[in-house]
């Protein structure tokens, strides 16, 4: 890549801020689902935990297939507005996103079964409102730029974004929801909290939607449906997107289950659900740490070296605590470490993930940003929906009671879930990545070049 090219490609600011935004407002709204409805299920809504498990996976599972129709469908418009490719969607999405939202955390005044009916549709809803906002805002980092040290650059500034966005829901949204019970009912306390916050996550994706730029986006050729069955076909030669699939399916899982089960062991282990946002505050500003120590380390080291030595610190430290995590100040102490470590991975993904759209077009000829996002998507949604089944089926086995002391038995199941899982998942990535991840920053770059030869000979013929 010519030095000329790299300028060309650089960013903006403003437009880096506003698309770390748009992951802000994301997480508002994703991880309010991912940390605290599993709990508003079992003991506000009224749900047995394998009952809120099985949701979890069943909707997830539904989720990934609309990831791919949705990624199709950007793909095959044949010609874009002034909006772009991406950007209609996104804004489409946003306000109806909103609504799902806060109705997902609405109590009903039904009897059991009606209330599980209203707690599937309420959540299918939300999972295809974020599909349609969320796989073209994912998709859009390689139409914004080619250069890779931009892609990671904008890669932190989005990570940036959801970690500050899972710092503000970990620290502000139990307070939400004490105050609003205060004010409006126990029953009406969720919705409530969730309301703000949807209010707040809209917002921040318009911010996001009007100052981003789609700057490589090329008109679909009337043959859309033969590209898209090439860009299907490209999807089994890719084979570092099936690696950042696989480790995504792990790490992803892990780290949401850390997040669904900590809001369990602050009150049944460290019998203190205060603890809550300072265990937010610390661990996720732990997270802003690791965010600003990737870049140094990509020059230094490169991606995939960053994104190995991140599962290893983050996989060390959970099973460390597994055995010496046993009051409040070890527990937030390893789960400072741990999130650290997760900073690492979840920050170069969405870099990664920019690397196999080219290696992909490298392979096939054929440039399909949404079709690849979407495969990748649809694996992260695998992965949210066995961290959703996964701690409902086994606090159901271990005997847990909602609002009750909890066994021995229950106890160790929580733990189990809080480290022993995230752990073990976090060492398997390491060696997956470290043996099975080919695409090396200098393998990428060669790439790249290759193809800007290829096409300045087509243009020259």
């Amino acid at each position: 890549m010519k030095e000329g090219q790299k300028i060309a490609s650089r960013l903006s600011f403003r437009e880096k801020f506003s698309y770390g935004l748009g992951d802000v407002g994301n997480n508002f709204l994703f991880d309010m689902g991912q940390i605290y409805l599993l709990k508003f299920y079992t003991d506000s809504l009224g749900l047995p935990p394998s009952v809120a498990g099985m949701l979890f996976l069943i909707t997830k599972l539904l989720d990934g297939f609309t990831d791919i129709g949705v990624g199709t469908w950007i793909d095959s418009r044949k010609k874009y507005g002034k909006l772009g490719k991406f950007r209609p969607f996104m804004l489409y999405a946003t306000i109806p996103l909103a609504l799902c939202t806060a109705i997902s955390f609405y109590v009903p005044n039904f009897q059991l079964n009606g209330r599980i009916v209203w707690a599937y549709l309420s959540y299918a809803l939300f999972g295809l409102a974020y599909t349609i906002f969320n796989i073209p805002y994912g998709s859009m980092i390689p139409a914004m730029t080619k250069d890779p040290v931009e892609r990671s650059s904008m890669a932190s500034f989005r990570w940036a974004g959801a970690t500050m966005g899972l710092l503000i829901t970990s620290v502000a949204f139990i307070p939400l929801v004490t105050i609003a019970s205060d004010l409006f009912g126990p029953r009406y306390s969720y919705f409530a909290a969730a309301s703000v916050f949807a209010v707040a996550g809209c917002t921040l994706q318009l911010i996001c939607t009007w100052n981003v730029k789609e700057r490589y986006v090329e008109q679909k050729p009337k043959e859309v449906k033969g590209s898209l069955i090439k860009s299907y076909l490209g999807v089994a030669k890719n084979a570092p997107l099936w690696i950042l699939c696989l480790v995504n399916l792990l790490t992803f899982s892990a780290f949401n289950v850390k997040l669904a089960v900590q809001v369990y062991f602050c009150e049944y282990v460290l019998h203190d659900i205060s603890v809550v946002p300072y265990l937010g505050f610390f661990s996720i500003g732990c997270v802003f740490i690791g965010i600003a120590c990737v870049q140094p380390l990509v020059r230094r080291i490169g991606k995939k070296a960053t994104y190995i030595l991140g599962a290893m610190i983050w996989g060390s430290a959970d099973i460390t605590a597994l055995f010496l995590a046993n009051n409040t100040i070890s527990f937030i102490i390893f789960a400072c470490i741990a999130f650290y470590g997760t900073a690492f991975i979840n920050t170069l993904n969405w870099a990664l993930i920019s690397d196999a759209v080219e290696y992909g077009e490298w392979k096939t000829g054929l440039r399909s940003e949404g079709v690849i996002y979407s495969f990748f998507t649809f694996f992260r949604k695998l992965s949210q929906a066995l961290a959703g089944f996964i701690p409902g089926v086994i606090l159901a086995a271990v005997g847990y009671v909602a609002n009750q002391q909890q066994t021995s038995q229950a106890i160790e199941g929580i733990r189990g879930l809080m480290f022993l899982y995230p752990g073990v998942l976090a060492m398997a990535t390491f060696l997956i990545m470290y043996y099975g991840y080919k695409l090396t920053d200098k393998r990428y770059e060669e790439i790249v070049r290759k193809m800007d030869e290829q096409k300045n000979k087509v243009q020259q013929i």
